[in-house]
């Protein structure tokens, strides 16, 4: 029971919470922000807030004047750290601890001169220089920085070298030049050209293109190795390390962006749902963020959806548009605004976070459905259902097929079925194949088809509107065929699921389907394959078992089951059974059936040997 009782909206909100990294803002009773937290599992962090009583008071205080809550999810743990960092300076609530200096994460900046200097800032100027980052580790910078350098001979000098600069020979060699760290820039003794096409280099490494650095870090441990100077080696494969885990750029802050507006969009076929995500990124950052969900009544496109909720977000945080980024173009006319579709880049980046938020806004809804108005989540399930596998009607009654043989032994298939998008289980069937010889998957197939759906239509049972069987495009045309044969081919769908890509693959078409991944469609059609192969697996599993327990107490004729398990129980062997005299064997079960062992086993050998000659 959480210490401090929240209303039911909050508990469900935190209950519909998504197991991804992500960034959690608390307000209390008056709206305001006072607390912002990231986190690399939303759900298990803010459910920690409410589960006990904490040590710490401050954090009991902010628990009991939580009144609400929002998120905002991201692709990485830095990227709600960096997230995290930028909401914390934009709101100052209350309950976070601020940095006195008010500093931000390092960056490295490359200075627009002739011979540029790299160097770990952080501070952003506009004065033409490039930043990379921003570095969560400052370490992973510095490491940067120093491989860097020993890659390229680069001034670290602050001398405004300019061609006058240079013509009045106002340099003084350095250190640096001396120990081969520069190459004199001051003096003229490398030319702009060739120290630009080491920076060229610099920013291609800084912008991620880590390959060329880690191939030389590489060589440079396998030669110290080779010269049995290990410490050197393991210093380097520390800094190769790290360099693993670097990663130059952040989706979420990024200085090149500056101010614009964000609006991701998520539609889902055959829902008349349309979430729209609203995010207000200031100084590459991102500071607020909503979504909005509408419904469409005329059909209308998503550029007309976007500008009907460019218009709401507009009347309802004033904001005033100069650059917006978006999906597509809105169907509006907006002089005063740059509209700008990425297909790569930090802003395509951007507006991919924008897109993932909207996909969970509908997610948490889904979920709120289910558990509050469950019979309109099933229809919604269904509609989804029927729009993605192109069917006539709602597809109440599924079943799905799959095959277990191992190399052709005891082969038997399953047949399992779900009724309004859940298992029902009754109606679960096993099928030991009786026509099929060796392990031919295909005609397993349509014996089994056969078999189910010509029982069915005899006893006037109801029959599915979808078949979906395990297996590409050969297990499809086997249940096509067994379908025509039976004279059911246009009266039930039928499409095969293949397990390496989830591909699925429709009649007639050689192209599969690639459902999205986060499609409830394909969640439930992967739930369906698993369970048809977890039933077939059992089965398979029982007939295997079942057959490696026959004895050779079985072969003998006139010996019937209680016999056999009366003498199993008390010799516990067969081995012990033919030992045991005629006398032994007529005290527990007669003198006829005792006869009738004795001579039936010493007419066969013991099993594993033969017969002597």
């Amino acid at each position: 029971m959480p210490k401090y009782p929240k209303s039911e909206a909050l508990r469900e909100k935190i209950s519909f919470l998504p197991e991804t990294p992500g960034v959690y803002t608390y307000y209390d009773a008056a709206g305001t922000v006072i607390y912002v937290g990231k986190a690399k599992n939303l759900k298990r962090r803010v459910s920690s807030y409410f589960n006990r009583t904490h040590d710490v008071l401050r954090t009991n205080l902010l628990v009991r004047n939580i009144a609400d809550m929002s998120y905002i999810v991201v692709p990485t743990e830095q990227d709600a750290l960096n997230l995290e960092n930028s909401m914390i300076k934009e709101y100052k609530p209350r309950y976070n601890v601020l940095l006195k200096d008010d500093k931000s994460y390092p960056w490295i900046a490359v200075t627009n001169e002739m011979y540029p200097r790299v160097y770990l800032t952080r501070q952003h100027i506009r004065d033409g220089s490039r930043y990379y980052g921003p570095y969560t580790n400052v370490g992973i910078a510095r490491t940067m920085l120093d491989l860097i350098r020993e890659l390229y001979p680069l001034r670290t000098c602050r001398l405004p070298i300019t061609p006058e600069f240079l013509a009045k020979d106002q340099g003084r060699l350095c250190l640096q030049y001396h120990i081969r760290r520069c190459k004199g820039c001051c003096k003229g003794l490398q030319s702009a050209e060739d120290y630009r096409r080491d920076i060229d280099h610099i920013k291609q490494i800084l912008r991620g293109d880590t390959a060329e650095l880690m191939n030389h870090l590489r060589e440079e441990m396998t030669q110290l190795a080779s010269e049995l100077r290990f410490e050197e080696a393991q210093a380097l494969k520390e800094q190769y390390r790290l360099l693993e885990n670097y990663c130059s750029k952040s989706v979420i802050v990024s200085q090149k962006i500056g101010d614009v507006d964000v609006f991701g969009i998520d539609e889902a076929l055959g829902d008349a749902d349309f979430y729209i995500n609203y995010m207000h990124v200031r100084n590459g950052a991102v500071v607020r963020s909503v979504t909005l969900r509408y419904k469409r009544s005329l059909d209308e496109s998503p550029g007309q959806l976007l500008a009907y909720a460019m218009a709401e977000i507009k009347e309802a945080l004033g904001v005033v548009y100069d650059e917006v980024i978006v999906a597509e173009t809105p169907e509006v006319e907006m002089p005063d605004v740059t509209f700008t579709v990425p297909r790569r880049g930090d802003k395509a980046k951007l507006l991919d976070v924008s897109q993932r938020n909207a996909r969970q806004n509908r997610v948490e809804d889904l979920k709120h459905m289910a558990k509050h108005n469950p019979e309109q989540r099933l229809e919604k399930t269904l509609q989804r259902l029927k729009a993605d596998f192109r069917l006539t009607e709602l597809p109440r009654h599924i079943e799905c097929f799959d095959n277990s043989n191992i190399q052709g032994t005891n082969p038997v298939a399953s047949c399992v079925v779900f009724k309004d998008a859940k298992p029902s289980k009754r109606d679960y069937r096993h099928f030991n194949i009786k026509t099929v010889e060796g392990p031919d998957d295909f005609a397993s197939m349509r014996e089994v088809l056969t078999r189910r759906y010509t029982r069915l239509m005899e006893e006037g049972e109801e029959l599915p509107q979808l078949i979906v069987v395990d297996g590409g495009k050969g297990q499809l045309s086997a249940a096509v065929e067994a379908l025509d044969s039976i004279g059911l081919r246009g009266r039930i769908a039928v499409v095969g699921i293949a397990k390496r890509l989830e591909e699925i693959y429709f009649p007639g078409d050689s192209v599969p389907l690639y459902i999205d991944k986060n499609s409830e469609s394909l969640r439930i059609v992967q739930h369906l394959r698993d369970e048809a192969h977890r039933f077939g697996i059992t089965h398979h599993r029982n007939r295997r078992s079942k057959s490696a327990l026959v004895s050779e107490l079985d072969g003998i004729p006139g010996i019937g089951e209680k016999t056999r398990t009366a003498l199993l129980q008390h010799f516990k062997s067969v081995k012990r059974i033919r030992e045991a005299t005629l006398d032994q064997l007529s005290a527990l079960i007669g003198p006829a059936r005792a006869r009738i062992v004795f001579e039936g086993l010493a007419a066969f050998p013991p099993q594993n040997q033969t017969p002597c000659e």
